[in-house]
């Protein structure tokens, strides 16, 4: 069996949960049901105002699996405020996704510039490499952008692929996305940088998207998976999306 790139995110069930005081569904019993059914990791993405993943939920998941999944990975996604950063020298997952988030937005919809972001990123990507979490950064479809990832430290790209998911009914404008983002893939792969990519992945788009970028690494699925999860369930739903991979 080929190893896992399917890293599951938890901040729906998190959503679901936030609207009762009550500890169900349950972020770490359904984190663990994705992991022991063959998931690489969890990712997680604790905003400001814990609108869906809270504080206490990273603990949780660093602590689940640091006890029962000690081969498996955690990735915290976040702006790399100070606030955030503490809690990535803390919880100390094994990858960190910084993302150019407002605290408003409803979810990560763009990537990093570098003609504006480089310097405050330096010192981010610097001290998440001073607490061995690798760092990978989040960036639009666009090839000139991985050397500038690179130049500042980054071990790691994930490519926004939000535009490609979003032509689920346009096979043409589909097409032309998916060349932005593998001509993106291979321009990182050129630059020593390890490639991942996240957003509106589906069972359906991403046989395409790894018939032509098989050396992606990490693919990390939320609102997708938890959609199909709502159908068959989280064990199945980790062996369909697997499947769409080319993993089993």
């Amino acid at each position: 069996m080929t190893a896992s790139r399917l890293s599951v995110n938890v901040n729906a069930v998190a959503m679901l949960r936030n609207r009762r005081n009550l500890p169900w569904p349950s972020v770490t019993g359904l984190a663990a049901i994705a992991l022991e059914a063959g998931a690489k990791g969890i990712t997680v993405h604790p905003r400001p105002d814990e609108r869906h993943i809270r504080r206490s939920d990273v603990y949780d998941l660093a602590e689940l699996i640091e006890d029962r999944f000690p081969h498996k990975e955690l990735c915290l996604e976040g702006y790399p405020a100070p606030d955030f950063l503490k809690l990535v020298e803390e919880a100390r997952p094994d990858q960190v996704l910084f993302v150019p988030d407002a605290p408003e937005q409803s979810t990560s919809d763009h990537g990093w510039r570098f003609d504006t972001d480089a310097g405050p990123l330096a010192e981010a990507i610097a001290a998440a490499r001073d607490w061995s979490v690798a760092v990978s950064l989040f960036l639009d479809p666009d090839p000139t952008l991985p050397e500038g990832a690179a130049a500042i430290g980054a071990e790691r790209i994930e490519i926004y692929t939000g535009p490609y998911g979003a032509c689920y009914d346009d096979p043409a404008a589909a097409a032309r996305e998916l060349d932005r983002i593998v001509a993106t893939a291979e321009a990182a792969r050129a630059a020593g940088l390890g490639v991942n990519a996240g957003h509106d992945l589906t069972v359906d788009n991403i046989p395409a998207l790894i018939a032509r970028a098989p050396f992606i690494r990490e693919m990390s699925i939320g609102h997708g998976f938890t959609a199909d999860a709502l159908i068959y369930g989280f064990a199945e739903s980790v062996r369909r999306f697997r499947h769409a991979m080319g993993e089993i």
